[in-house]
């Protein structure tokens, strides 16, 4: 029962975040490994379903509010198709304990990246 509730509580939370496009995925994966015990791959394959479904919607919302270039929207959508099914064999040929390994650099990497850019518009509203 307990793991049923935990498992909606990351669901939700990890729904909000991608709702926001803050990228729900890079909480849920870690989530799903540390917290529910999934294997990297599994919570990797329920990542990328659950983004799907939520993409549907949230795109749908966001075309009918006039926040959509289409004409970029189909461009996004044929390069991310592609590139996700490349990544889909590229991730399947790859050690487990690997792929969480470069996960967790990737995740590093934004942070760095973030950390970064916050010092940089601190140091711009200081001037």
């Amino acid at each position: 029962m307990i793991n049923y509730l935990l498992q909606i509580i990351v669901g939700l939370f990890a729904g909000v975040l991608g709702g926001m496009g803050m990228g729900g995925g890079t909480l849920l994966i870690p989530l799903l490994t540390i917290v529910l015990g999934f294997s990297q791959r599994m919570a990797q394959a329920i990542n990328l379903i659950s983004f799907s479904v939520m993409a549907i919607f949230v795109v749908a919302y966001h075309i009918r509010n006039k926040m959509i270039d289409k004409g970029v929207l189909l461009i996004f959508l044929f390069s991310t198709t592609l590139s996700a099914v490349v990544g889909a064999f590229v991730a399947n040929s790859i050690n487990a304990n690997v792929l969480k390994r470069l996960f967790g650099v990737l995740l590093l990497v934004i942070a760095v990246y973030l950390l970064i850019c916050q010092v940089v518009q601190i140091k711009k509203r200081k001037q």
